[in-house]
C-alpha cells in the first residue's frame, strides 16, 4: 500500500475566507467572531402596503432578519395623522406589527396594531384595529418589491 504525499508549493495553498467573503491569512481569522459588525447590517427594510378594500397603509418596515423582530419604520401614507412610527412587532410566518402616531389630539387614534398569517404569493391576511384593538378591520397586507 501506497501513500500520496500532498504537494506544498505555488498553487497548492490553502485560502481562507471569513463569513463576510473577505480573504484572510489563516484559518483561525477565518472562523474568529467578527467584532466590528455593527448594528445597522442586522437590519433591512421591507416596503409593504396593507390593503383593505377602501384604503391602502404603505409602510417601511425595519426588522432584523435573524430574529425577525420588527425594529422600527413607519406607516407613511393612507392613515389618519401619517406618518405613524413603527415600535415593534415580528415578520416571518405571521406578522404582528405596532405603531404609534406622533403627538396628540384630533380625531385619530393614537396606536395600531396589525396582525396577520403568510400566504402565498407573498403577502399576510389578517386583522389590524386602533388603541388596543387588532381584529376590527380585516386586510392583506402585501410585500412590494
Amino acid at each position: 500500500m501506497t501513500s500520496a504525499a500532498k504537494k506544498k508549493g505555488p498553487g497548492h495553498e490553502h485560502q481562507f475566507v471569513n463569513a463576510q467573503g473577505s480573504e484572510v491569512k489563516t484559518r483561525d481569522e477565518a472562523f474568529a467572531v467578527q467584532r466590528d459588525v455593527s448594528a445597522e447590517a442586522l437590519q433591512v427594510t421591507q416596503k409593504m402596503a396593507l390593503h383593505n378594500q377602501a384604503l391602502t397603509f404603505d409602510m417601511e418596515v425595519s426588522y432584523n432578519p435573524n430574529t425577525n423582530v420588527v425594529t422600527g419604520g413607519r406607516i407613511t401614507t393612507g392613515i389618519c395623522g401619517a406618518p405613524w412610527d413603527i415600535t415593534g412587532g415580528s415578520i416571518g410566518s405571521s406578522l404582528r406589527i405596532d405603531a404609534k402616531r406622533p403627538g396628540t389630539g384630533g380625531n385619530c387614534a393614537a396606536t395600531i396594531t396589525i396582525i396577520g398569517q403568510f400566504q402565498v404569493p407573498l403577502s399576510y391576511r389578517g386583522t389590524y384595529g386602533f388603541n388596543g384593538q387588532s381584529t376590527s378591520f380585516n386586510h392583506t397586507t402585501q410585500l412590494v418589491c
